[in-house]
């Protein structure tokens, strides 16, 4: 099962010893941040733990799967992410 955000806020309220709104805060404020950072195309970069990056991918020709036809995709960006070896030492052991 995925950890939430109110998981995590929870976790911070009996790690740090923060008020149940103040650990909410928290989550809050720092999604809001990395968010803000990302929609302006900027990179985040969490040492020890990864990196979020902007991709921009071009108009590319796809398929509906509904009707299987063929149709244009409109360029985008998304978020991809990549962890660090401190990360991924720790999960793989």
């Amino acid at each position: 099962m995925a950890m939430t955000k109110a998981d995590i806020s929870k976790r911070i309220h009996t790690e740090l010893e923060f008020t149940k709104n103040k650990s909410i805060d928290c989550v809050e404020t720092l999604l809001k941040i990395i968010k803000r950072t990302l929609a302006s195309g900027e990179d985040v970069l969490v040492s020890g733990f990864g990196k979020f990056r902007v991709n921009s991918k071009g108009e590319r020709r796809g398929r509906n799967p509904a009707t299987a036809g063929d149709m244009m995709l409109r360029s985008r960006r998304v978020v991809t992410f990549k962890c660090s070896g401190k990360l991924r030492k720790k999960i793989n052991g």
